[in-house]
């Protein structure tokens, strides 16, 4: 089931990414801290776009420097802890083991 689970989750964040990469990472803008933060949070969904060959960024070239590289280092470790928060989540079955005092 987990397995199904990040496979969903993974076709979701490469159509989310595609979807939101044009407008998040626009040549005509100087990225600053709030950008950093969104392309950091995104850099992770840029993975399954990655894995199926289509060539898309995690980084944007013109930014403010380190305001922006600050911004994005959060964005990333804010979506680490997203993902993996719930990706290793525990289930009600092994609550309930564990509860009991037995192996799973």
């Amino acid at each position: 089931m987990k397995v199904v689970s990040l496979i969903v989750s993974a076709l979701v964040l490469g159509w989310g990414y595609a979807w939101a990469e044009p407008k998040c990472y626009r040549a005509d803008t100087t990225a600053g801290f709030r950008f950093g933060m969104v392309h950091g949070a995104l850099m992770p969904a840029a993975l399954p776009c990655l894995l199926v060959g289509k060539d898309v960024p995690i980084f944007t070239a013109n930014n403010t420097g380190r305001t922006y590289k600050l911004g994005y280092v959060l964005g990333i470790n804010f979506c680490g802890v997203v993902f993996f928060g719930l990706a290793f989540r525990p289930t009600r079955r092994s609550e309930r083991v564990a509860e009991a005092g037995g192996e799973p």
